[in-house]
């Protein structure tokens, strides 16, 4: 409860400062200032109910706008913050030239009044006139960046995803191992702002890739089976040599009914679901020891993950590829002589500039790092959360070989 009153507060605030720089310093006091007050207190009103409402399914219809603006007012917030240093600076100029004396002739012009004294706007006026130029400029920047960013970012988060060709070495790999390929894809999201034609695309890309191996490490929905089972259905169509697998992300555990449901729907789309344990790939007469653990907030459904049971007990002479949605739980895989971590969650970010943040919580962003010496493969992502923009880390599919 604590946490949610924080996050109405965070959002206030966020409103009440648009409304400041958008409304009170680009309008005078009137009906214009009152009008788009009331716009504002509806916005946040939106964000609110996006968050509270739009994972019901009666409520759907609220998740566009509300997830647009959401992205919007983020990038407004963005760029409104970056102008507050020239925006003072300019209006430091601008008052330090109003205090500046005028001449004699534009003290008394030849068009005074009776009294002698000039007609035109005095001192005042003219320093109201400066201020609402510039907070009308500050404005018009602000909304023009916005709204081209999250423009671009749509465009990005609902186009194709990207297909990244990465070649990884292991040292210890059987070399009749050599050229096995993982398509990996992660955070597909299904949910609200996803139709099905958002899965049959990843599915007709992956295939297309003719993939040895299928990997989906975690956050496939963002729902229950009743809402969002259909849009799972193009997953039966997968095709790979050696199957596809599927570990849980943190979303799976988001639903009131858990994870559980989502492993039988995919066993029955034919996606074997990795619970703490492991399967061998049997390629060109060498074997490759597959796992998978559960994500770490399976924990609060005592659903954690178990890397002793997922990993002990193997022939250390094989190589060994471990499917974990989080890149944090590689201090953990390293530890269990793992060869290769296939990871997501990050989505790159998915929105610059959090993925500047993403590494206070996160060993890897995206792409192909280590930890403790053990490589890590964190894809960005097919889908998005919440708002349907990317901006600095478009969708990706990776087409993983090994080496």
């Amino acid at each position: 409860m604590l946490f949610v009153f924080f996050m109405v507060a965070l959002v206030a605030a966020v409103h009440y400062y648009l409304w400041h720089r958008l409304v009170r310093s680009t309008t005078g006091p009137g009906r214009l200032r009152r009008g788009l007050s009331f716009v504002v207190a509806g916005l946040f009103v939106l964000v609110v109910a996006t968050f509270v409402a739009s994972r019901m399914e009666a409520f759907h219809w609220l998740a566009w706008p509300g997830y647009l603006w959401i992205a919007v007012m983020f990038y407004l917030v963005v760029f409104l913050v970056v102008l507050e240093v020239p925006r003072a600076v300019a209006a430091l100029v601008m008052r330090r030239r109003g205090r500046r004396p005028a001449p004699v002739a534009e003290l008394v012009p030849a068009g005074a009044g009776p009294s002698g004294l000039s007609e035109e706007p005095g001192p005042a006026a003219d320093g109201m006139s400066r201020r609402l130029f510039l907070g009308r400029a500050t404005a018009a920047v602000a909304g023009v960046g916005a709204l081209g960013t999250v423009g671009y970012g749509a465009s990005a988060a609902l186009g194709d995803p990207v297909i990244e060709p990465v070649r990884v070495t292991l040292p210890g790999l059987d070399q009749r191992l050599r050229g096995l390929r993982f398509a990996v894809v992660s955070d597909i999201h299904l949910g609200p702002l996803t139709g099905i034609g958002h899965t049959e695309r990843i599915v007709r890309m992956i295939n297309g890739l003719e993939p040895d191996v299928v990997a989906i490490v975690g956050d496939l929905v963002d729902g229950s089976v009743s809402a969002l089972g259909r849009l799972a259905k193009p997953f039966k169509n997968l095709e790979s040599r050696y199957g596809a697998y599927f570990v849980t992300g943190n979303h799976e555990y988001f639903t009131e009914q858990g994870p559980g449901e989502w492993i039988e729907e995919l066993a029955d789309l034919g996606v074997r679901s990795l619970r703490n344990e492991r399967v061998e790939i049997r390629h060109q007469g060498a074997v490759l020891d597959l796992a998978g653990v559960n994500d770490v907030n399976g924990v609060t459904m005592n659903d954690g993950p178990d890397f002793a049971r997922a990993l002990g007990g193997r022939d250390p002479n094989r190589a060994a590829v471990l499917l974990a949605h989080q890149p944090v739980q590689a201090d953990k895989a390293a530890e269990h002589g793992v060869d290769l971590q296939l990871s997501g969650h990050t989505h790159g970010g998915q929105m610059v500039p959090f993925n500047l943040i993403v590494p206070l919580q996160q060993p890897v962003v995206s792409g192909l790092g280590t930890v403790k010496g053990m490589p890590v493969y964190v894809t960005r992502g097919a889908g998005y959360w919440g708002p349907p923009v990317r901006v600095g880390a478009p969708p990706e599919i990776t087409m993983l070989e090994l080496r």
